[in-house]
């Protein structure tokens, strides 16, 4: 059985680079379609992966955030 989300397996998830997250998301998804598993193996598998989606969202939030900010720099020294 997979063990439920827990304290420990939030630090691991927020150690992951953003494609370490996502190949492991990409795992779960196929893991969860695939319907063979117990419920409550099924259950631990999705709430890990809602944590890998969230740090994914996170690295793509951050990454937007430099963009945004390169731009403006970038448009304050044309201007």
């Amino acid at each position: 059985m997979t063990e439920p989300t827990t304290g420990q397996n939030q630090t691991d998830i927020n150690s992951l680079s953003y494609e370490q997250a996502r190949e492991e998301l990409v795992g779960i998804v196929k893991r969860l379609e695939a319907g063979n598993l117990p419920l409550e193996d099924s259950l631990s598998l999705w709430e890990r992966g809602e944590a890998l989606a969230d740090r994914c969202q996170g690295w793509l939030d951050g990454a937007r955030e430099r963009l945004d900010k390169a731009r403006e720099e970038s448009s304050d020294e044309e201007g």
